[in-house]
This record gives structure tokens, C-alpha cells and sequence, in this order.
């Protein structure tokens, strides 16, 4: 991978326990709620920041360097039956807490709060939270009751279910050559909605203009299989056991105003692209309103759900901004999680 793209070497061990057996996510009973806070020092708004700014006797604050430590994190905040947990970063936050604590929380979590100081916030977009939105006002928020449920994605190798890692949006392909552009936008100062727009234009541009051998018009090896073990269909462009790009997220609305699965009423969502036919990226705005006709659709797009799709790539597939290996593939949508919005 390219740019500041962490490649995992493989996914993490995920040792999930029966919902039955914890009852952590209890309504909370305190007079003042427990608060267990992971804050990221290196997200983007909080590398200029020396100290926290609500320090009160009810937040537990960690502040792990090593993804290796939120586990033993995690187990504490369970132990000492926090109330809320809050995320202070981004989507990669998100996505290592989820990751981390799978095995602690199963499928019964305490209330989360995300405080969106990340480079990219698509989730905290997804749940209407503000870029300025602060601890304070989360708590505010919970008081009030002000709280909505969200499933987290959950890709499983196939030979080894406890090897798994979760979050919102993933992506292969040429997605992740769009993703390590992203990044170097965000070097140049670009970030959510404006990465968005520079990121889709420059892809669009490459792969259209670009010759046969251009990277941003190669596919990539993989398959899909349905819930019920039908192969998606391709309708040429590339060979048949390659696709152009995948977007898969359980997420109800994207940044920049984007809609592609305005039709799609399932959870688990995705979008995929055959090949990069001229005729096909031409219509890239329709089919990111949701709207593409069907003389769209038959020059090789699916805009699909399901509740499981099994997936084959020969290459890193992203996960909320970090890539991860090659390999065999279940994708579902995991539990109900209940956030904090305004």
C-alpha cells in the first residue's frame, strides 16, 4: 500500500463470549454516570491538543499509544461497569475499539458516545454529530435520552470466524488507490466532505482518461457469493473473476451528500462495479444519488444487500482508512449498538 496505509498482516483474534454471559450494557443506575473515555493523542484535531478538556471524577480517561493496549483497556471499563464509553478520534478509532472489545462486550455493549476528531468522521456524519461536538454535550445528549443503534460491519476469515475485525465502510479494488490519495489530501490540508470530492474526481479523471495499463483501470481478483451461495452475477468488461471496485457499509448516509444505496433497505449494503467501462463512470453521479437507470445497472453495476455475502479478494481490502490482508472472506452486520446523538 501507498501513503500512510497501515497493511495489517492479518486480521485480529476475537475471542467472543455469549451474550447471556455479561450484562454489561445494563441502563445505567448511577446518580452520575460512569464514563470510560479512549482518546486517540494522534488524531488530527487532538495532535495539537496538551491536555484533556473535561476532566471530572466520572471519566475514566485512557489514552492508548499501541492498539495492543485496548484490550486490557476495555476489560477495565467492563469491570468497573462503566456507563458510557466514548471514542475520541476518527473511523480507525472506531473501528480498533469495536475490534478490541468484541470479545469483552459481545453482543451486549455499554452506550457509546463518538467525539469526531478524526481525519475522517464518516460515522459520526451517519449519526448527525456535529464536527464541534464535545463530551459534555454527549452526556447532555444521553440525559435527554437522545440515542440511535447502528450495526457495525463484521468481516470474518471463513476457516477461522474468531479472526475478525469490524467497523463501518470497506472498500477493494480501485477503492483503495482512492484511499491512499485521500491520505495525501489530507497532508494537504483536505478532510471528510472535501476528501470526498477530491479523491471521486481524481479517480474518475484517471480511470477515465487513462490508457489500458493504468492502474486506476485494472481490476482486481475477486469473487462474491450471495446468502444463498449464488455467485454475483458480472456482466463483462473484465474477466470474470475480477471486479473493478467494492464498497460494502452498514451506514445509513455518507458525507458530501452521497446516497448510492437509496433503494437498498438492508443493513448490510453494497455497491460493485464490474469494470471501468467510460460509459459506466460517466454516470457516477446518478449512481451515487442512487439513481442509475437501468441501462446503468446492465453495463455492470450491483447496488445490492444481504444479510451475509462471502468474499474471495486477491488483494488488501480497506477497512475505515487501514488495509488488511488478501484472503477469504463473511461479511454480516453485527450487533445493535446504541449511540449518543444530539
Amino acid at each position: 500500500m501507498r501513503g500512510s496505509i497501515h497493511l495489517f498482516e492479518r486480521l485480529p483474534q476475537v475471542d467472543a463470549i455469549p451474550v447471556a454471559a455479561n450484562d454489561y450494557a445494563l441502563s445505567p443506575v448511577r446518580a452520575k454516570p460512569l464514563v470510560g473515555l479512549i482518546r486517540n493523542s494522534r488524531s488530527h484535531r487532538n495532535e495539537a491538543r496538551n491536555a484533556f478538556d473535561a476532566q471530572r471524577d466520572n471519566v475514566l480517561l485512557a489514552t492508548p499509544r499501541r492498539r495492543s493496549e485496548l484490550p486490557g483497556i476495555l476489560a477495565d471499563f467492563a469491570a468497573k461497569r462503566v456507563d458510557y464509553i466514548a471514542i475520541d478520534g476518527g473511523d480507525g478509532t472506531v473501528r480498533d475499539v469495536l475490534t478490541c472489545g468484541a470479545g469483552i462486550f459481545g453482543d451486549a455493549w455499554p452506550m457509546l458516545i463518538v467525539v469526531p476528531n478524526g481525519k475522517t468522521n464518516a460515522l459520526a456524519h451517519d449519526l448527525g454529530i456535529p464536527t464541534e461536538w464535545t463530551l459534555d454535550d454527549a452526556i447532555a445528549a444521553a440525559e435527554r435520552g437522545t440515542l440511535t443503534r447502528r450495526q457495525p460491519l463484521v468481516i470474518a476469515q471463513r476457516d477461522d470466524e474468531k479472526a475478525q475485525v469490524r467497523g463501518f465502510v470497506l472498500g477493494g479494488g480501485v477503492f483503495n488507490r482512492a484511499i491512499a490519495l485521500g491520505q495525501r489530501s489530507h497532508k494537504l490540508g483536505a478532510f471528510n466532505a472535501a476528501v470526498v470530492g477530491v479523491t471521486a474526481g481524481w479517480s474518475v479523471l484517471q480511470a477515465l482518461f487513462g490508457r489500458a495499463g493504468n492502474a486506476w483501470r485494472r481490476g482486481t481478483h475477486m469473487r462474491l457469493r450471495r446468502s444463498n451461495g449464488e455467485e454475483l452475477k458480472h456482466c463483462g468488461g473484465l474477466p470474470a473473476d475480477e471486479r473493478y471496485l467494492l464498497f460494502a457499509s452498514t451506514l445509513q448516509s455518507f458525507p458530501a451528500g452521497l446516497d448510492p444505496f437509496h433503494k437498498v433497505k438492508d443493513v448490510l449494503r453494497l455497491a460493485v462495479f464490474d469494470n471501468p467501462r467510460r460509459s459506466l463512470l460517466l454516470r457516477l453521479g446518478a449512481i451515487m444519488r442512487g439513481k442509475p437507470s437501468q441501462r446503468t445497472l446492465d453495463r455492470g453495476i450491483h447496488l445490492f444487500g444481504d444479510s451475509a455475502i462471502e468474499l474471495d479478494i486477491a488483494e488488501a481490502f480497506i477497512l475505515d482508512g487501514e488495509a488488511f490482508p488478501a484472503g477469504n472472506y463473511r461479511l454480516t452486520a453485527g450487533p445493535k449498538l446504541r449511540f449518543v446523538v444530539p
